[in-house]
């Protein structure tokens, strides 16, 4: 096992720390497919990967990190709609978060991040800043919801997103029931029907009209 003669056919652009990190990451994607979290050890990373075990431990030093940079590059694969509607961008992201976390390995991810965040004070804290980067990022499309006047101007466009979000977590982390197309299209629908009525207002303006 050697990080100088990688797998063949891992070998991607970007140089050997590109190939090294593709390498871990893919191979504890792997890992978590079959055992899960509980099993996964750093010398299974590295026997998988062909990435020397001194060099897992010298750039990620814990399972932890690893898991926690994986989690942040597979959601990249979600995409952020610009339908032109909130109704359709809120379905469109919904079915994206749906079909994702449909995928077994993508919900194992998930649960082993949040069973770290639980051991480890840096998991939590990479976990706190994932999802609010995620919400930052997706509160673009109600803001253009905004300024095409489909809901109020005074919007919380985070609380409109957590709304949209959280009952896919609930029920990956928490009621543990499937995560499927009926799910997705019922949060999209209260999410945009709430945002519509001015359910997420910021409160210091419902404060001022009183």
């Amino acid at each position: 096992m050697s990080e100088e003669e990688p797998t063949p056919g891992s070998v991607r652009p970007g140089g050997r720390t590109a190939r090294t990190r593709a390498a871990v990451l893919t191979a504890t994607f792997d890992e978590l497919g079959e055992g899960g979290y509980g099993e996964l050890t750093m010398e299974k990373i590295a026997q998988r990967s062909g990435v020397h075990l001194a060099t897992v431990y010298r750039r990620w030093g814990s399972v932890e990190r690893i898991i926690c940079e994986l989690m942040i590059d597979k959601s990249a694969d979600i995409a952020l709609p610009d339908t032109g509607s909130l109704r359709a961008d809120l379905l469109a992201l919904a079915s994206g978060i749906g079909g994702f976390y449909a995928a077994p390995r993508n919900r194992r991810v998930m649960e082993a991040v949040v069973a770290a965040a639980v051991r480890q004070p840096y998991a939590a804290e990479m976990l706190r800043d994932f999802f609010r980067d995620r919400r930052r990022e997706a509160a673009v499309l109600v803001r253009r919801a905004v300024e095409r006047g489909e809901v109020p101007a005074d919007t919380d466009t985070d609380a409109v997103i957590s709304a949209l979000g959280a009952p896919f977590y609930y029920r990956l982390l928490i009621s543990r029931g499937p995560i499927d197309q009926d799910l997705a299209a019922t949060t999209a629908a209260a999410a945009y029907e709430a945002a519509r009525a001015g359910v997420f207002r910021h409160p210091a303006a419902d404060a001022g009209e009183r």
